[in-house]
Parts: structure tokens; sequence; C-alpha cells
């Protein structure tokens, strides 16, 4: 299930699909202190499992496989997908949800996997720098220029020359940087179809997506400067794409159908749980008896209210697919925010059995545990939560029932330090820090929880560490 949004710290330095770069670049300005804390993020085991099946090919055949890249999903409605350090490809739920085949995305990832191995990120980096140093050399020229023309009295004709010294080199600089990210987006083009390629996939669905993005753009784009844009002319870049994509073999090979209904089992997901209820229902009318139609009426009905009636949904789609752990994790979720912890830890467990222990489940089966108020269930909590915080370092969740657990144990050191993690992975620093503070007081001097409570207070420990 979707188990929380959570905001994540990325680069200021975007290469994306769309043609937003182009806005970002042209001021040249550092990064405006919100922007630090970065976009919020959903977390979902199936649809990041379906990513990363649909990545891993595409990765290999670029020779990242062991960089451990990762892949996130942004809480935007909007199709869009970026890189931003290097290691992580960020895509809108949006882009998820209007991605019809799971070719249309995966070109998408394809693409955005060119940016990597391209490093156009370092490059984009290098180029910014030099803009910088270039564009302050300009203004010191043109100041320099205005301040003589002053000085000589009437020379009102230097005076303007200094200031045109430092307008027109800022508008050539913003040109080349343009003009270079454009030529990154035609590389990252070119290299996706060579993925594909390699993976036997088809680079219809890239060209599929790019193309309607085309049809929506073509009135906006209509008269506009082409060295102002900061992707190749709409028209020009799609041509280039469907000759490189159709001198595939695969031009014409389609998704299976198990990974089709994969897709559109997760793009129901995604829809019931982030769009109204009624835009729910126009999309998966109750007359749509598909198993992506039912899944997101279970979803639905359990969000607002009518628990009885989603348990009775979510049982049939169980007897249906009886080893998928998604079902068994959404009649527990279904149950424990209505209130019925104890009853949703059956389900739980065995969806954590048949997802091979996917961490966010199994963090999910621990607070359930936790919930019931049963002492009982303390010692099992705080071993699954451990283990799942060890693998998933990133979700605060694990870290907050875990300190819950420990809190019910006795063990206050370690339930302050537990919480000291969860508050800095939400990026509450404040209270991190003063949690950790009491946790050092708790701790033995030089113990690994005393080191780990110490990192906080001095604000060096990275989102990675955690309590194991």
């Amino acid at each position: 299930m979707l188990l929380h949004i959570a905001h994540r710290k990325i680069s200021s330095s975007l290469i994306a699909v769309t043609a937003a770069a182009a806005l970002a670049l042209a001021p040249l300005l550092p990064a405006r202190a919100e922007q630090d804390k970065g976009p919020p993020t959903i977390r979902d085991t199936e649809a990041e499992q379906l990513l990363r099946e649909y990545t891993r090919p595409i990765l290999r055949a670029a020779g990242l496989e062991k960089q451990n890249i990762q892949i996130v999903i942004i809480n935007e409605s909007v199709f869009n997908a970026f890189v931003a350090d290097g290691r992580r490809i960020f895509v809108n739920y949006g882009a998820i949800m209007q991605s019809e085949t799971p070719n249309q995305l995966i070109g998408v990832l394809a693409h955005e996997t060119g940016h990597l191995a391209g490093g156009h990120l370092a490059k984009m980096h290098e180029q910014l720098a030099q803009a910088q140093t270039q564009m302050i050399i300009a203004m010191l020229l043109g100041a320099g220029a205005m301040v003589a023309g002053s000085r000589g009295g009437g020379n009102s004709g230097l005076a303007n020359a200094g200031a045109a010294a430092v307008t027109g080199p800022q508008e050539m600089i913003r040109r080349s940087l343009i003009s270079y990210v454009r030529q990154q987006e035609e590389n990252a083009d070119r290299a996706g179809v060579k993925f594909l390629t390699a993976t036997g996939q088809s680079a219809k669905g890239m060209h599929e997506t790019f193309k309607r993005f085309t049809n929506e753009s073509l009135f906006a784009a209509r008269g506009s400067d082409p060295y102002l844009q900061s992707h190749p002319m709409p028209a020009e870049r799609v041509a280039a794409l469907e000759g490189l994509a159709r001198s595939s073999p695969y031009w014409d090979k389609k998704d299976d159908p198990p990974l089709q209904l994969r897709h559109d089992m997760v793009r129901a997901k995604i829809s019931a749980f982030m769009e109204r209820q009624d835009t729910v229902y126009r999309r998966y009318p109750m007359s749509n008896d598909s198993l992506p139609a039912r899944y997101a009426h279970a979803i639905s009905t359990y969000l607002h209210g009518d628990l009885r009636t989603a348990l009775g949904m979510i049982d049939g789609l169980i007897q249906l697919q009886p080893n998928n752990p998604y079902f068994y994790e959404l009649r527990g979720q279904a149950l424990l925010e209505g209130g019925k912890p104890a009853e949703a830890i059956a389900p739980l467990r065995k969806a954590v059995q048949l997802s091979n222990n996917a961490p966010l489940i199994e963090m999910l089966l621990g607070q359930a545990l936790v919930a019931t108020d049963n002492k009982a269930y303390t010692e099992e909590a705080i071993a699954i939560l451990r283990a799942a915080v060890a693998r998933e370092t990133e979700a605060p969740l694990g870290f907050s029932q875990l300190a819950m657990a420990y809190g019910r144990k006795g063990d206050y050191a370690e339930a302050d330090l537990a919480s000291a993690q969860a508050a800095f992975l939400r990026g509450d620093n404040k209270t991190a820090r003063e949690l950790a503070s009491r946790a050092k007081t708790r701790f033995a001097v030089g113990t690994p929880g005393w080191v780990k409570a110490d990192d906080i207070v001095a604000a060096k420990m990275p989102p990675g560490r955690n309590s194991n």
C-alpha cells in the first residue's frame, strides 16, 4: 500500500523528460531553501517492484546494474521523469497513470537511463560552473565600462555599451546552455533506443509518449525560437526518434499480457489512493468487472469508511489470486486503519511471506503488532522492525514504530534513538537532535547507540544509518 508520503532531498539541477529544464536553467540561480527539502515521494512495494523490473534489464544494458540505481515515485500528477543525482531516477505517479502500456513507461525509463549512462548530470554541473564564471566576468567588465562612462560626464555611449556588455553575454550564455541541454536530450533518446533494442524491447512506447507530447505542445511551440528550447523542437525530435525506433527489429513487439495486467493493477491502485472517489469511479465504473477495476473499487471503498464492504471485495480478490501478496497487504492495512490491529496481523504475516519479506510490508506488520497493545508481541515487533529498517533505511515509519516497541519494552535509550532517526528522516532536524541528545545520556559513552546518537546531534548522520 501507499504507506506514507515523505519529502526527499534532491539536486537542484534536473534533466527532465519535459521542457521544464529550460525554465530552471535560464536564471542560473542557486536552489531556494524550500527546494532543499525536495518533493514529496510515495512509497509502495507493488509499484516500486514493478518499476525495478522495468529498469533492471535497461540498467544492465547500460552497464549500470552494479550502481544501485533507485527508482523514486514523486507525488505529482503531471507526466514527468528526471534524474537528479546520478543514482536515482525520479518518476511522477502521473507518468505511471498516463502510460497505458508498460512499454510506454519503459521507454521513458530508458531515456532517463541514457542521461545516467552519458554522465549528463556531471557534465551539466561543469557547464553551469563555466557559465557562472563567464557571467561573472561579463558582469564585472560591463560594470567597469558603466563606471567609466559615468565618470566621463556626458559619455552616455560608453555607459550604454557597458550595460549591453552585461546583458549581451548573459543571453549568449543562456542560449549556449539551453543548446547544450537540447543536445543531451537527443543523446538520451539515441541511448534509450539502443538499450531497448539490446534488451529485445520495442522503442514504440517511447515514440508514442513523445509524439503525444508533440501533439499537445504544437500550438504552444508555434512561432517560438528553436534556440530557446531546452529540448529539440518537438516535431524534429519525434521524427528523429521514430526513425531510430523503427530501425529496431522489435518495433512491433507487444508487452506480455501478464505484465500488462500488473501495469494496469498498479495504475488502478494509484488512482484509488491518489484521486477523488468520483474520479476513480469515472475511470473504473461499477459495470467494469476487470481485476484492476475491482482492485480500485476495494481500495476506494475502504478509504471512504465502508470497511465491511471493502473486506468482502478484498476477499473476492484473494480468491482470484490467492498468492498475490498485495491483496493480503491491502486487507491488513484496511483492518489496521479500521481500528482492528489484532485482525490485521494474520493477513500481514501472509503478505510478508508471499512478498519475500518486503521491508515496507514488514513495517506495516510491525505497526499492527505494536498497535495491539499486547506486550507479548513486543519482542517480535522489535525483531521484525529492526530487520525492516536494516534493508529499508529511508522510511520514517519503521523507526517510529520501533521507538514505540522499545518504549513498551522499557528500553528508553533505544526508543529515543529510533525516534531521533525517524525525525531525522522526516527532515525535522531540531527534534532529531533533541531526542538524540537525550539518547546519549541513556547510552554508555562510546557504545554503538551513543555513537549513532552523537552523529545525529552533530548532524553528520546520513539517512542510511540505522540502529542495527
